[in-house]
């Protein structure tokens, strides 16, 4: 299959929300993305400030000005949809409830969250915590049209979603009722122990993800490459080709039929300015 320059391509980072949502988009536009990962509200703090009819008006003209699509918003780093204490379940549950709500204000297409982790507690429980922190939300999801996507885990700690089997059991145990998916990082499952250095090791890793999960349940990528090896269940996150995957491992992604379509939102650390060169020589693969 050859994909044509001219195609549009959804290609973007994680850009910066600072000042407001839509500065996130203006930044994309500035480094040529099509599209833009971002946090709506401070990752930091439990309690966010509800957006008001000002900010999402500022928000709607930007995604008009900016022609940007598939925006995927990240959600808090405190949020743990499995965590075993009752008061942070809560707590996460709280902050789980109003991200989606800002989703759905700001018209987003996809909300990415890691599963959760299962800290002192048995990983099946943990899941299952997650399956139906995930199933309360049911109500407020259906209300928008942004689906929900799991994000493979690098396996740091005691953190889900680092095996392909993991992330299929809670998306089979969902998906009949809330709008569910899989963003797959490449630094994370590199580390977490899936070989993505060459197309043929791709097509094997690709293949047992359909075999265990399904590709229909894939809707994005988070584009990385890694200081750290294979197996390490190590997350840290190095330029494109800088690292231990390599640059074939990104070439493949714009070139197989099977997800060169699918949105790539860079995390790489190197900025805006390493961004914008990242998006161009994305493209030069096509």
């Amino acid at each position: 299959m050859t994909i044509s320059k001219t195609k549009e391509v959804l290609l973007g980072a994680h850009t910066s929300a600072a000042g407001g949502a839509y500065n996130a988009l203006i930044e994309g536009k500035r480094i040529g993305a099509t599209t833009v990962q971002l946090f709506t509200a401070n990752q930091k703090r439990w309690n966010a400030k509800a957006l008001d009819e000002a900010s999402i008006e500022k928000w709607n003209e930007a995604l008009a000005e900016t022609g940007l699509k598939h925006i995927m918003s990240h959600d808090s780093y405190l949020i743990n949809l499995g965590a075993p204490n009752p008061e942070n379940l809560e707590k996460s549950l709280k902050a789980f409830r109003e991200e989606v709500i800002r989703c759905n204000q700001l018209g987003i297409t996809y909300l990415n969250f890691h599963p959760g982790a299962a800290l002192t507690d048995d990983p099946q429980a943990c899941m299952d915590r997650i399956v139906n922190s995930i199933l309360s939300m049911e109500d407020v999801v259906a209300k928008g049209k942004t689906r929900l996507l799991l994000e493979a885990t690098a396996g740091q700690g005691s953190a889900i979603g680092c095996r392909f089997e993991q992330l299929a059991y809670i998306l089979h145990k969902v998906e009949k009722r809330v709008p569910i998916g899989v963003c797959i990082d490449t630094c994370h499952i590199f580390v977490a122990g899936y070989d993505i250095r060459t197309a043929e090791a791709w097509d094997m890793t690709l293949k047992e993800f359909d075999r265990i999960a399904g590709l229909k349940h894939l809707y994005a990528f988070h584009v990385n490459d890694t200081t750290k090896d294979i197996g390490s269940r190590v997350d840290r996150h190095a330029p494109l080709g800088e690292g231990k995957i390599g640059m074939e491992c990104f070439r493949f992604l714009m070139q197989d039929p099977r997800v060169s379509a699918l949105p790539k939102y860079l995390e790489t650390p190197g900025g805006p300015e390493l961004w914008d060169k990242e998006i161009r020589m994305l493209r030069e693969f096509l």
